[in-house]
């Protein structure tokens, strides 16, 4: 059984270069990979609400060729978990820390 070439070892010294820091790497790695499936889950669920109908009859189902191949598309695109790992290689993302908040008077 052949591995998914989609699994790629990765470098825990080259994830860490920019943070000094695997796992704040991973963590902004996360966030950038939920920002995209957020925005891939929009843009497919838009242009699928373009064929949702009221009445289900069965020759609508199997004519619409034209969803099945967006979804078949979308299917095909690479993980949003790779693209932000590529990104974030690559340095094409950019990140920020929150400020510190200051402590109350009362501590």
């Amino acid at each position: 059984m052949a591995a998914d070439p989609s699994i790629i070892t990765r470098d825990l010294n080259t994830l860490a270069k920019d943070t000094q820091n695997v796992y704040e790497s991973v963590s902004i790695i996360s966030k950038r990979a939920r920002q995209i499936s957020a925005q891939v889950k929009e843009e497919l669920s838009s242009k699928l609400a373009e064929f949702a109908t009221t009445v289900d009859n069965l020759e609508e189902i199997f004519e619409n060729r034209e969803q099945i191949e967006i979804s078949r598309f979308y299917e095909r695109m690479p993980k949003s978990t790779v693209v932000a790992v590529e990104e974030f290689i690559n340095g094409e993302l950019s990140y920020r820390y929150p400020e510190e908040d200051p402590k109350p008077d009362f501590f």
